[in-house]
């Protein structure tokens, strides 16, 4: 079965950072563009960040431009998410998602920025 398992989310002061990954099996990893979104309470789901099958293509949403880094081990079926300077702002749960013709979906992991 498909499954996508986020972790490395908790609590982190403002100014601090976090790695996230989520390890993917079931599928052909390297054949799927993967990405991570967020979503925090009463607010939208958010795309953060993309990353292209081979590693070579990225995206980032404005809000964690030049802050957040996605990168992926297609060895290891895994894709993370390199935190720095988390803000208050960047509280909430982050998914992966990994993207071909059907979408599969982690269960997310919480990440809280707070003093």
């Amino acid at each position: 079965q498909v499954q996508l398992v986020e972790s490395g989310g908790g609590l982190v002061q403002p100014g601090g950072s976090l790695r996230l990954s989520c390890a993917a099996s079931g599928f052909i990893f390297s054949n799927y563009v993967m990405r991570w979104y967020r979503q925090a309470p009463g607010k939208e789901r958010e795309l953060v960040a993309g990353i292209g099958s081979g590693g070579g293509s990225t995206k980032y949403a404005d809000s964690v431009k030049g802050r957040f880094t996605i990168s992926r081990d297609n060895a290891k079926n895994t894709v993370y998410l390199q935190m720095n300077s988390l803000k208050p702002e960047d509280t909430a749960v982050y998914y992966c998602c990994a993207v071909r013709g059907s979408n599969y979906w982690g269960q997310g992991t919480q990440v809280t920025v707070s003093s």
